[in-house]
């Protein structure tokens, strides 16, 4: 959703799926460190809207008191749309200085939320749709949804469901382990695919390093 808050600033508000058992504790905790990570390649987190309420629902042609559970997350609005709507199949279908504009940028912001934090940030979910753009294609990493905090020398196992990409690296597809280098492996799909179109990487993942470079 969009909306505008009394001083006229336009804000972006997304509503979150939120799962049985979430630790709310957990959470807020998670949402103010976020809050916390300003940076001018990062979308500004404004804030966030807990709301419960018992409803009257039918199952088996009966009314029952249901409680239901809303969470909305509210940030800024950047006009100029998602990274990936600026892609192609085409190589550098931007002019390449707006291409080292959002390489740029992205890496800048991805080194912040890594090294620039009092706790490291791990995206997790780094993709073009992720990375919004202004009017001056200056590019900001949202999306914080499958963010984690972790120590920068740990490995994880995660059993969470999400879907599998090609922006995800191979141990997590095949063994669900997180490194610190998950995002670093997005970032490098995502660099591959402003400067050699969409499709550059699922088109020569399976070829040798060197002659890979060669179509690049």
């Amino acid at each position: 959703y969009q909306g505008v808050q009394d001083n006229g600033l336009r804000i972006a508000v997304k509503k979150l799926h939120l799962m049985p058992g979430l630790d709310d504790e957990e959470f807020i905790i998670e949402f103010h460190n976020l809050v916390r990570a300003q940076h001018q390649n990062i979308i500004l987190l404004l804030g966030y809207c807990h709301h419960t309420a018992q409803v009257l629902v039918e199952h088996n042609g009966k009314d029952i008191s249901a409680r239901v559970e809303e969470g909305y997350l509210c940030s800024e609005h950047l006009q100029g749309g998602s990274l990936d709507k600026h892609l192609s199949n085409e190589p550098c279908a931007l002019a390449w200085h707006t291409c080292y504009k959002i390489i740029r940028g992205v890496c800048e912001g991805l080194h912040y939320l890594h090294k620039g934090v009092e706790y490291p940030i791990y995206h997790l979910e780094l993709k073009p749709t992720k990375i919004l753009l202004d009017n001056d294609m200056m590019p900001k990493i949202g999306g914080f949804g499958f963010s984690r905090f972790f120590d920068t020398t740990e490995t994880f196992n995660t059993s969470e469901v999400a879907r599998t990409s090609v922006y995800m690296p191979p141990e997590y597809v095949s063994k669900r382990q997180i490194t610190p280098k998950f995002d670093v492996f997005s970032l490098g799909i995502i660099i591959l695919q402003i400067m050699a179109g969409k499709e550059s990487y699922t088109k020569y993942a399976d070829i040798p390093p060197k002659e890979f470079i060669e179509h690049v």
